[in-house]
């Protein structure tokens, strides 16, 4: 199923993320290879990246839990876990 995905960073979390960034967008990139993010990007207020939104597409609630687990902006504390939002869509195919 698919999902939007917005996480806005926790207070102060700027630098925290950009000392995680690389590992982010590696894990990013290679759940991109394996179809199960669709698109991924920064949110960005006053030309700061604030938080994210990611376009998803996981079998089940596990396999978010899963990924969730090891997303280096959640281990690291980057998102605001408690404003975190998951919302069921469909995108409009491609072809």
């Amino acid at each position: 199923m698919q999902y939007l995905v917005i996480a806005y960073d926790n207070e102060g979390a700027l630098e925290k993320r950009l000392e995680v960034r690389d590992a982010h967008v590696e894990s990013t990139r290679k759940m991109m290879d394996e179809g199960k993010i669709i698109e991924a990007g920064a949110l960005i207020e006053e030309d700061k990246m604030v938080g994210s939104t990611l376009f998803i597409n996981f079998e089940n609630d596990d396999e978010i839990n899963q990924w969730l687990e090891t997303e280096p902006y959640v281990v690291n504390g980057v998102w605001n876990m408690d404003e975190f939002q998951i919302v069921p869509l469909k995108l409009l195919p491609k072809d």
